[in-house]
């Protein structure tokens, strides 16, 4: 059983994201490695949000290419996966209230 902080490694904040906190859904980098039913069990003890939680999506995200790292090699940033997490109406979670 993994820590809860290996579970879920940080919010995943963009314009996107912010747009979609208004349909009571947030976005978490997790481990490569959690699956839907960890996800959901980390999230609940670390906000304190039992039973708070509707749904948990989850999407592997590819690294991208990027540009030559010397002369003759090109560099690509890493896989990552990505947890969308559906909480009922009213419910707050606190991480994402200062932004």
């Amino acid at each position: 059983m993994k820590d809860n902080y290996q579970v879920i490694l940080r919010p995943h904040i963009t314009e996107k994201s912010t747009l979609l906190r208004e349909g009571n859904k947030y976005s978490f980098v997790v481990s490569r490695d959690a699956s839907k039913t960890d996800i959901r069990r980390a999230a609940e003890e670390l906000f304190d949000i039992k039973g708070s939680i509707i749904d948990v999506h989850t999407m592997r995200v590819r690294g991208k290419v990027k540009g030559r790292m010397n002369r003759y090699q090109r560099g690509r940033r890493p896989h990552w996966k990505k947890a969308i997490i559906t909480v009922v109406e009213g419910t707050r979670i606190p991480v994402f209230e200062s932004i």
